[in-house]
């Protein structure tokens, strides 16, 4: 296994398991969460739906056949989660000391180093999606 593969690897899972660990608090309803959402004005259906794709997400990273697919859809996800601690919930919820907002940021980290790095694969991705 050579050193982009062992970065990509270490990438991917970095970013599902940080998606896996936060759905027992999705599918829990626990406090924090329900706090969340209900302060975007989406909860319960906003916490549950998001962690079905939450969970999709993280099975497709883990999946070499569609880990670009995944690692996409984790910095969409991200990107939405960065966004609504910024605009909306704040970056310490929950006197959490920013570290929802932390989790958050790692992520997208991540996801962008890993979709630079496997650039070529998201463009032909994406023209296969467009050209159909």
């Amino acid at each position: 296994m050579n050193s982009k593969n062992i970065i990509s690897w270490v990438l991917r899972l970095t970013a599902a398991l940080i998606l896996f660990q936060t759905l027992y608090f999705k599918f829990t309803a626990h406090p924090d969460s329900v706090h969340i959402f209900s302060a975007l004005g989406v909860e319960p259906w906003g916490r549950i739906g998001l962690g079905i794709i939450e969970l999709i997400t993280a099975i497709l990273i883990l999946i070499p056949k569609t880990k670009v697919i995944g690692m996409a859809t984790s910095l969409g996800i991200i990107t939405g989660a960065v966004l609504s601690h910024l605009l909306v919930l704040g970056i310490n919820v929950s006197n959490d000391g920013g570290g929802l907002f932390t989790l958050a940021i790692i992520v997208f980290i991540v996801s962008t180093i890993f979709l630079l790095m496997h650039k070529s694969e998201l463009l032909s991705l994406i023209k296969k999606i467009t050209t159909k």
